[in-house]
């Protein structure tokens, strides 16, 4: 429903916030490009650690596993680098075409694949690194432990908040 304006309503749960779907569209589109900031950052860093490795004079050292191991990393990395990127490369062919809704469902979509495979990197190299420095019992103790920290941060904190939230905006709306 919209006003004389041509805003929406405000939809419930939205914290009162009356917009226009384009409006709607052009800030969730802004905050997806904010979050994909952050994780290409974090992935760059990570893809430049990785590459260095292999042009360490310890490198021959690694055992076949771990060379493995390291090459799945690479994979893992280069995968993390171009989901970030996908949305990008989707704004520039649709630039001008007026399909910012699809640019954000096709953004968040692939956020979500972008951050599953960015904590199978982070995971891969901090078990890797415990390998090579420590062992592989200590490796498989600290991925471990990075795996249950990730899950618990990026999908039962937020899934808590989510159910919080519903509930307060169903209690806000009967009242």
């Amino acid at each position: 429903m919209a006003d004389e304006s041509g805003r929406a309503s405000a939809w419930p749960g939205s914290g009162g916030r009356a917009e226009t779907p384009d409006e709607r569209y052009d800030r969730n589109w802004g905050e997806l490009l904010q979050e994909l900031r952050v994780l290409q950052t974090g992935t760059q860093i990570l893809t430049g650690f990785l590459l260095a490795i292999a042009f360490q004079s310890g490198f021959p050292e690694l055992s076949e596993g771990q060379r493995a191991m390291y090459l799945v990393l690479v994979v893992l990395s280069g995968m993390s680098a171009v989901l970030a990127l996908a949305p990008v490369s989707l704004h520039r062919f649709l630039f001008r075409h007026h399909a910012k809704a699809q640019l954000v469902e096709f953004g968040h979509i692939v956020l979500i694949t972008a951050l599953a495979t960015v904590s199978l990197l982070l995971i891969g190299v901090v078990a890797f690194v415990f390998d090579v420095v420590v062992s592989a019992s200590a490796a498989w103790l600290a991925g471990g432990a990075l795996g249950v920290l990730i899950v618990i941060a990026w999908l039962v904190v937020p899934i808590v908040a989510r159910r919080d939230g519903e509930r307060r905006g169903s209690r806000e709306d009967a009242a």
